[in-house]
Parts: C-alpha cells; sequence; structure tokens
C-alpha cells in the first residue's frame, strides 16, 4: 500500500469518525472532533493545506445540519457566534500537536509514550483555551464575563474534553503500536525464509 492511499484510508476514516460523533459532545460517544484533528496532523502532516480544511469544512456542515435539524437557525443557535470562527485556530492547534507528535515519533516506546501525552495535553489545553475562551468572552451568551467566571467555566470542562480526546488518541495509538508490530513481525518471517 502506498503512503498515499495509506493516507486516504486515514482521512476517511477520520471523516466517518467525525461525521459519526459530531452530533453530541458528551453523548455515550463521546464527539471525536478533537481527536480526529489530533489524528489528522499525525498521519496526514504531507495533506495539511488541504486536509485540515476539509475537516474544517466537515466539522461547520456537521453543525448546521444538526442545528437545522431541530428547526434552529443555524446563526440564531446559542453555540454559534462570532466566536465560533475561533474554532479553525482552536482546531489547528490540535492539528499541530499531531504533527508535533509526528515530527518526534520513531516507533513505539516509552518515550514515545511521553511525548504523545504531552503533546496531547498541550494541544487540547490550548485547544480549549482559544474554543473556550473566545466563547465566553466574544459571545453574547456570558452576560457578564469575569476572569474568575472564565477560569472556573475554563477548569470545569477542560477535563471532559482532554478524556473525549484521550480516549480517541489512546485507542488510534493502540493501532498504530499494533500494526508495527504487525510490520515487524512480518518483516522477520520474510528474513527467515
Amino acid at each position: 500500500m502506498t503512503a498515499n492511499v495509506q493516507r486516504a484510508f486515514v482521512l476517511s476514516l477520520l471523516v466517518l469518525l467525525m461525521a459519526g460523533t459530531r452530533i453530541n459532545h458528551f453523548a455515550p460517544i463521546p464527539d471525536a472532533s478533537w481527536a480526529v484533528f489530533f489524528i489528522g496532523g499525525f498521519y496526514l502532516r504531507s495533506w495539511t493545506r488541504w486536509a485540515f480544511p476539509l475537516l474544517m469544512g466537515l466539522a461547520v456542515v456537521v453543525d448546521w445540519a444538526v442545528i437545522s435539524s431541530q428547526g434552529m437557525s443555524f446563526w440564531q443557535h446559542y453555540c454559534v457566534s462570532a466566536a465560533y470562527w475561533m474554532l479553525i485556530p482552536a482546531y489547528f492547534a490540535m492539528w499541530a500537536g499531531g504533527m508535533l507528535l509526528r515530527g518526534h515519533y520513531r516507533q513505539a516506546s516509552w518515550k514515545s509514550l511521553g511525548v504523545l501525552a504531552a503533546s496531547l495535553i498541550g494541544s487540547v489545553a490550548l485547544c480549549h483555551l482559544i474554543a473556550q475562551g473566545s466563547f465566553y468572552w466574544i459571545s453574547a451568551s456570558v452576560a457578564e464575563p469575569t476572569f474568575a467566571g472564565w477560569a472556573k467555566n475554563y477548569s470545569d470542562w477542560l477535563l471532559p474534553y482532554l478524556r473525549s480526546a484521550a480516549m480517541y488518541v489512546g485507542a488510534a495509538a493502540l493501532v498504530q503500536v499494533a500494526v508495527e508490530a504487525f510490520g515487524k513481525q512480518s518483516a522477520t518471517g520474510r528474513i527467515a525464509h
């Protein structure tokens, strides 16, 4: 399988994952959007210029479809304000975290696991800072914003978002380790024959 075929396969899986889970942030199957962008940055780094906008567009289309299906106007929904457009840099923070991990990744190891943990936590913290901070300070949804109110809101929601992203990224990491182990085993088997 060529590298482009592998990337196309990964992109297809990420599209399906986002389309299937973005309908509710903390449903029984939580929203995978943040993880999709992180995983995309790792596997699709060389396709960033068009894969990131494609996934970003998909996120907006899913939001529009979900809001419209509830009989509401997209622009009148609680979550859609001028701050909505800050999702672009917020999600790019996740993508950049995946790219950063890819730049330091050689193979599955304890060191790689540490870099994964650090890059994921840092990406989620920054993504949440941009997404939640812009919503808190820019949208009209918060009547009287205060620093204390913002800090409480940030800390209240950081762990749920980190947990959701970590669940999906952890599953992707396990698949990566399994694929590497299978590749090594196959290569060893070919050499022995």
